[in-house]
């Protein structure tokens, strides 16, 4: 029994022992995301506009926040004076301006907000062709495992020298230069395109329709959506603006009786008729 204790032991070890000796085998690098963004100039500048928007954002709910503030003071203020009628007109007002408010923050800042969507456009481009070099490098220098340093990853200790966020910054800069030189790029496709026979020529030209068909399918779907959701957020504006102004016109209508009867005269009359 004991032997066998022993054999399972050293068996476990020498397990372990192959295990270890494997991980040393393995290359593994990593990098560091939000340093590759910090670092590339149109993240930076298109991040910049979208705090811009962000502020306008929270201003304009901190602007709902007050107002909604206010009429609940004044309405703490003058609720003694107040009919039980009148008081929860105002009542359903406020409530009216909190659903407002909350809409719209959901809009912006909620789950697949304005501020989600935009956040994952202006990243999605730079992971994509960060992603595409890290593959490139990844094969050509033989790596086993790259992270990213900057994800929930718990990373207790990392080698510089394990480091290829720089490497990934040097071919998305040189990429972008590259993009600089699209126009050389396109007169020399011009040029190819004069040695092309009739047939080869038809071709290309057959396949680049097609491209730009699939684009104009996909912006016209995105147009069209985006016209339904600009209609649906109309018509609901439309209806709250329309409600609101009734319980203001009805407000009114109610305080200018209450101060009639209060001055000893007769409430205006609701046919509209002017007493005749």
């Amino acid at each position: 029994m004991k032997t066998l204790k022993f054999i399972l032991v050293a068996f476990t070890i020498f397990c372990f022992s192959l295990n270890i000796q494997a991980q040393r085998g393995a290359r593994i690098g990593y990098i560091d995301m939000e340093y590759i963004l910090e670092s590339v100039p149109e993240y930076q500048e298109a991040s910049t506009q979208l705090d811009g928007k962000v502020q306008r954002w929270k201003k304009d709910l901190e602007k709902l926040a007050k107002e909604i503030d206010q009429m609940k003071l004044n309405l703490s203020n003058e609720k003694v004076l107040l009919t039980t009628e009148l008081v929860e007109e105002r009542e359903e007002e406020i409530k009216i301006l909190e659903e407002e408010m909350f809409t719209y923050q959901q809009a912006r800042f909620g789950p697949n907000g304005d501020l989600d969507i935009q956040r994952r456009q202006l990243v999605q481009p730079i992971q994509d062709q960060v992603f595409n070099i890290v593959q490139e490098i990844a094969e050509a220098k033989k790596y086993d495992f790259i992270f990213d340093k900057s994800a929930d990853i718990v990373m207790l200790f990392a080698a510089e020298r394990n480091d290829i966020s720089e490497q990934v910054l040097r071919s998305i800069n040189r990429a972008a230069k590259r993009e600089e030189a699209t126009n050389r790029k396109e007169k020399r496709k011009i040029e190819q395109r004069d040695g092309l026979s009739l047939e080869e020529d038809k071709e290309v030209t057959k396949r680049e329709t097609e491209i730009e068909e699939k684009k104009d399918e996909r912006t016209k779907l995105l147009e069209a959506r985006k016209r339904q959701r600009d209609s649906i957020r109309a018509a609901k504006k439309a209806e709250f603006d329309a409600k609101r102004q009734r319980l203001l016109d009805e407000r009114k209508r109610r305080k200018d009786s209450l101060m009639q009867v209060r001055n000893g005269g007769a409430p205006p009359s609701d046919d509209g008729d002017g007493g005749n």
